[in-house]
């Protein structure tokens, strides 16, 4: 996927979220505070860690099957710091959407 595809993609998806969110900014009362800038914020930050840890495994996994497929006989050491990448990348996306939740929740 191209670049210009890729950043279309993005504002198409801005675009929806914040049309389909309209109604929520105009409600009145005590819910309207719930869902003001800090949790809007905190599901924008939620959403961008979920697409920054999906571009990270692909960029690891089309890497590792590149390098596999140059020199097959690194196989194992290969996939062995690919696993140990992968996890850690899995606790740096779990500890960022555990501080957006927790954003939310205060808000």
């Amino acid at each position: 996927m191209n670049v210009v595809k890729t950043i279309g993609l993005f504002v198409m998806a801005s675009v929806a979220a914040l049309v389909t969110a309209t109604p929520v900014f105009a409600q009145d009362g005590p819910k309207a505070v719930a869902f003001g800038g800090a949790a809007f914020g905190a599901g924008l930050g939620a959403g961008l860690v979920i697409l920054g840890a999906a571009m990270g495994f692909g960029k690891i996994g089309a890497a590792a099957l590149e390098s596999m497929a140059r020199q097959p006989e690194t196989a194992g050491r290969v996939q062995t710091a690919m696993i140990i990448i992968g996890a850690l990348l899995e606790g740096a996306t779990f500890f960022a959407l555990i501080i957006c939740i927790q954003l939310a929740g205060k808000a």
